[in-house]
């Protein structure tokens, strides 16, 4: 494994890791600050906008600075940024928590698209399909991250002691990852062009089918659990089980991701995981049981494991285009998936069942699968 790989997946570890940690204290912090739920959804909504707002441009500054200066530049900042989350405190309401969490959503934004900028030159090296590996190691630094989380709550330690530790982590990582990355020049322009590019019509194909696939992980990781206590009945301790399930089929389907694209090519394991992903889902809201479900959501998960890999890669690759501009423009489009995914099944859910609302994530399966049989490599 050659020194720009082990980098990358290092990344892309940290991120997982450092998202994690952070996500394992949301409680702390709404105790802290005394929020309830429902604003503390408007505070995750800031990192969310951040992000969507940071994608477009992201593909812009690559092509001017380099893909590698602004992973590193990103990538510390978002680090940097985690710990100032309890010093907010001290200004008043939550303005400041806002604030962070909106800049922490532009340099998570940028870090998507810049390191996934650098994970394409890693796989135009390797001449072979590698993608899902990378992401694979955002799932481990997820879970890792969130075992982290765990064992700091145990030991009572403060929110801001724990962020700060978890950041010192993270830049030594980061620190060693900036010598290793692939060196790409900025690319010289005639002409100034736009700050961002609109999707074109090649890439507003496959951004739709990261759409679908990025609002099914969202809303597997925000309603499962509640699908499970509330439809299927389960009790409390055993309603997570979904959650986890489905976590470990995404994290398992995305080391193996590679060598199905190898053997069966990206269009090929593009439909074959846009029908798993739906059968799942189906099998998931037909047999409202508790074992049954988590079946389900085994399946949907290998199903979605390897999509929006394969998309980036697809994105990073197309002709006439830098690898940044073309992520930049499928993860504008696969991103407001997590953006507007969730909100938009716990209204469905309100007005008629979480049931009938996660029904129309399977019918966006079918979209994916179709838009997948469509796609021309």
């Amino acid at each position: 494994m050659t020194p720009p790989r082990i980098a990358v997946k290092l990344l892309f570890f940290i991120n997982g890791f450092v998202h994690a940690n952070l996500a394992a204290r949301f409680p702390k912090v709404q105790e802290l600050f005394k929020v309830d739920n429902g604003t503390f959804g408007f505070v995750l909504l800031a990192t969310s906008l951040g992000a969507l707002v940071a994608m477009p441009f992201t593909g812009w500054l690559i092509v001017r600075n380099g893909s590698r200066s602004i992973t590193i530049t990103s990538v510390f900042l978002y680090c940097v940024f985690v710990p100032l989350v309890p010093l907010t405190l001290a200004l008043p309401g939550i303005s400041g928590l806002l604030l962070v969490f909106f800049v922490m959503g532009i340099t998570a934004g940028m870090l998507d698209v810049s390191m996934n900028a650098q994970a394409v030159m890693v796989e135009q090296q390797y001449r072979k399909p590698i993608m899902t590996s990378f992401h694979a190691l955002f799932s481990v630094g997820m879970a890792v991250g969130a075992g982290c989380g765990a064992v700091f709550v145990t030991l009572e330690s403060s929110l801001f002691l724990h962020l700060s530790i978890i950041t010192v982590l993270g830049l030594i990582g980061a620190g060693w990852s900036r010598y290793h990355l692939i060196h790409d020049k900025p690319q010289e322009k005639k002409s100034e062009g736009p700050a961002f590019r609109l999707p074109n019509a090649a890439m507003v194909s496959i951004g739709v089918i990261a759409f679908c696939c990025m609002l099914g992980e969202g809303a597997m990781a925000d309603w499962s659990t509640n699908y499970m206590l509330n439809i299927t009945l389960a009790s409390e301790k055993f309603a997570p089980i979904g959650l986890a399930t489905f976590a470990l089929a995404m994290t398992t389907g995305r080391f193996f991701g590679d060598a199905a694209r190898i053997k069966w090519g990206d269009k090929t394991l593009m439909i074959y995981c846009g029908i798993i992903s739906t059968i799942g889902i189906a099998i998931t809201l037909a047999f409202p049981t508790p074992y049954v479900a988590i079946f389900g959501f085994f399946l949907t998960g290998i199903g979605l494991s390897s999509i929006v890999p394969i998309a980036y890669s697809i994105a990073g690759n197309a002709k006439n285009l830098p690898p940044g501009v073309g992520l930049a423009m499928v993860t504008t489009v696969g991103y407001s998936g997590f953006l507007f995914g969730p909100p938009l099944i716990g209204m469905l859910a309100d007005w008629y069942t979480l049931r009938i609302a996660l029904g129309l994530v399977g019918i966006l399966f079918v979209i994916m699968t179709l838009l997948s049989a469509r796609y021309k490599s």
